[in-house]
């Protein structure tokens, strides 16, 4: 969206960096053309007349490039060190029931690691690696074969939530993902409530995640699941109000096409640690 004119030629860089791995790049501008591209062969840009989200954003740039693998990187993120990709990719290739794969996301002044960046529901120990049930979206290498057969990104999410959506989605077809905090890569921590529109979309596109992905019994035990944590967690008037806007914005529709996961998924779900009530 060109709001980030200092953070985004550093991320680029690093990016063009990366060592032993061929990259195709495709950088998308939402509701804008992109400014502060590099010129240079495998670089191209995509510019959307409107902003369309970020998920419908990342579907467009996947569908403009080829390769094996889509690492979908936000713009003010940082590639540390120059094997990053590389090692990524190396870990999808040696398993092949490993459909994504997130490195630790790390402030880059602190060094700290979000508990909301931690792809586990035990996320006090941001150095544990294993297999993981959801992601952290805007840092994950996924299998390209994968993404595809589960349909990508689901666009009018807009914002938030969207990894929950496609991380289910991914372990329906029998995949899972994993999370390797030896690899780091840096990202500013930010609050995700600075958007304005924060509290009403997180509730929104929770009632769509269960509405879209669970089966019927399932549903209300995961979203009362969810208004409880909310009632816990959240002071705030103004964003309670929001949240019970957006939920019930959820609840009218416009969620898209249901696709239950099996009760096979749930199981496997639940045996990873964590089951798709919470």
């Amino acid at each position: 969206m060109n709001d980030r004119p200092a953070d985004f030629p550093k991320a680029m860089a690093s990016l063009l960096a990366q060592q032993d791995i061929v990259l195709d790049v495709v950088v998308v501008g939402n509701g804008c053309f992109p400014e502060h591209v590099p010129e240079t062969d495998g670089v191209r840009t995509a510019a959307l007349p409107e902003n369309v989200g970020i998920p419908a954003g990342r579907n467009v740039g996947a569908d403009q490039v080829k390769g094996d693998y889509l690492f979908f990187f936000d713009n003010d993120a940082l590639l540390p060190a120059p094997d990053v990709l590389s090692r990524l990719a190396q870990a999808l290739h040696a398993d092949p029931q490993l459909a994504y794969v997130q490195p630790r996301i790390a402030d880059p002044d602190t060094g700290v690691t979000l508990r909301r960046w931690v792809p586990r529901l035990r996320a006090a120990d941001a150095q544990r690696p294993g297999i993981v049930t959801v992601m952290a979206e805007g840092v994950v290498l996924i299998r390209r074969s994968a993404f595809d057969q589960a349909g990508g990104w689901p666009g009018h999410f807009f914002l938030f939530h969207e990894g929950i959506d496609l991380a289910w989605r991914l372990w329906d077809l029998g995949l899972q993902g994993a999370y390797r905090p030896d690899i780091v890569v840096h990202h500013p921590a930010t609050d995700p409530a600075r958007h304005a529109t924060f509290h009403r979309l997180n509730a929104r596109n929770r009632v769509w995640v269960a509405r879209r992905n669970l089966p019927l019994p399932l549903i209300p035990i995961n979203l009362t699941t969810w208004a409880l944590l909310t009632l816990w967690r959240v002071r705030d008037r103004a964003a309670l109000t929001a949240s019970l806007t957006g939920f019930r914005e959820g609840w009218r529709g416009g969620h898209g096409a249901r696709a239950p996961m099996t009760w096979r998924t749930v199981l496997r779900l639940t045996r990873a640690g964590r089951p798709p009530v919470v």
